[in-house]
């Protein structure tokens, strides 16, 4: 290979790292891609409402989660994943460990662990459960997605409502179909 074309190579692939890093801005997740609560979730619900948004977005986590950790370094710090979601729903950070009090979607004052574990069966994490306007658990998703294309595909799946036709899995398979290979 001649040092021209060595060259040229170089160049496109700085280019194309350059380009991929422009495509994908990342941001904290701790500041962009949740909201500020102060514990009570029939208020973040009623803020939902007024904000025109289709739910709740419950994320439960734990401080020494591997998975947890991976989804807010690799899914929820881009930039697209954090506008498609903060459009469509409020989103909350739950630690499954946690006993700071919070107030319920029926008003009753519970820790943190036990809103998770006692309410919502939580075993594992990250979970995310998507909540309605009315504070209805309608959908929920267990462990890290794959990537932020599913992620979004999730996100996609539950403010559209195709969670009342249809599995997140049968959702997935057919996205996949129409769009290929990523």
């Amino acid at each position: 290979m001649t040092g021209a074309v060595r060259a040229l190579m170089g160049l496109l692939f700085a280019c194309w790292v350059l380009g991929n890093a422009q495509a994908q801005a990342v941001r904290d997740p701790d500041e962009y891609f949740f909201d500020q609560t102060f514990g009570d979730l029939r208020e973040e619900l009623q803020n939902a409402r007024e904000q025109g948004k289709r739910g709740l977005l419950v994320f439960f986590e734990m401080d020494e989660c591997p998975f947890c950790h991976r989804m807010k370094t690799n899914v929820l710090n881009r930039q697209d994943v954090q506008e498609f979601y903060k459009q469509h729903f409020l989103i909350v950070a739950l630690d499954i460990e946690g006993d700071v009090e919070l107030s319920d979607f029926k008003g009753q004052t519970v820790s943190q662990k036990d809103f998770a574990f006692q309410q919502h069966r939580v075993r594992a994490t990250p979970v995310f459960v998507f909540f309605d306007l009315e504070g209805e658990q309608v959908a929920r998703y267990t462990g890290a997605t794959r990537d932020a294309r599913e992620f979004l595909w999730l996100g996609e799946y539950v403010a559209d409502g195709i969670y009342r036709e249809k599995s997140f899995t049968r959702y997935k398979r057919e996205k996949k179909k129409q769009q290929g290979p990523h």
